[in-house]
């Protein structure tokens, strides 16, 4: 689970990494034999039984720079990855964070050409609220609306969910179902983990290699493995 790819000092919620180390971090996956990938890529492989070496890369809130660094060492690597933006902030910035700094978000040209170069372009809502927290109304407008928009602006559906703060209960999970994703993202759904709450590791940073080793033992071993979760979980 990646944010921010770029170069800052100001970075209070620890989401930013930087080109160089983006770049090591994904050499270090080569170097062990995995392949970054889309969360519907990763999906279809485990659905085939093919999915031993993949890893799924995700960039939460659909920041502006994601179509600079990011993409551009993802495609040196020949790797792809899931972008989840918010359609109804297209260009604006980071307002959900109140102590900043402000970020620019992909308008509507980065996330074309994010979808051009072949990443998947999934939805983050519409405008980053917290949908276990806003009434029944705005929860299916968010999902709904930003699926249907999404698939306006790239030409292709969007299948893939992304819980604003990580943030999800039943409702949450039942209105993305209901939308026709087929899939979604969290953090720590604990008992609620299943293909529409997945869980994910953040990286940031400060993961050197060793904390990569780390992190991903731990994320085998505190996690119920949603393969093994019946579809409809």
């Amino acid at each position: 689970m990646y944010h921010s790819v770029s170069h800052t000092t100001d970075d209070p919620y620890h989401i930013t990494v930087s080109p160089p180390r983006f770049e090591r971090q994904l050499r270090w996956l080569r170097h062990r034999g995995l392949r970054g990938v889309s969360m519907a890529e990763l999906l279809r492989a485990r659905a085939a039984g093919a999915a031993r070496g993949l890893v799924g890369l995700t960039f939460d809130d659909g920041y502006a720079d994601f179509a600079g660094d990011a993409l551009a060492l993802l495609r040196r690597y020949e790797y792809t990855a899931t972008v989840f933006v918010l359609p109804g902030l297209l260009g604006a910035t980071n307002e959900w964070d109140p102590l900043g700094p402000r970020r620019p978000l992909l308008d509507e040209r980065g996330i074309q050409r994010a979808a051009t170069w072949g990443m998947e372009v999934a939805s983050h809502g519409l405008r980053h609220l917290d949908l276990t927290d806003i009434d029944e109304e705005s929860l299916r407008r968010e999902v709904e609306l930003s699926r249907r928009l999404l698939g306006e602006l790239t030409g292709q559906e969007a299948t893939g969910f992304c819980y604003p703060y990580g943030a999800v209960d039943v409702r949450a999970i039942d209105a993305v179902r209901a939308a026709g994703y087929r899939y979604a993202c969290a953090i720590d759904p604990g008992p609620l983990t299943g293909r529409y709450a997945l869980p994910r590791v953040h990286v940031g940073e400060r993961d050197t290699a060793w904390r990569l080793r780390l992190k991903r033992g731990l994320h085998r071993w505190r996690r119920e493995d949603p393969a093994d979760l019946p579809e409809g979980s």
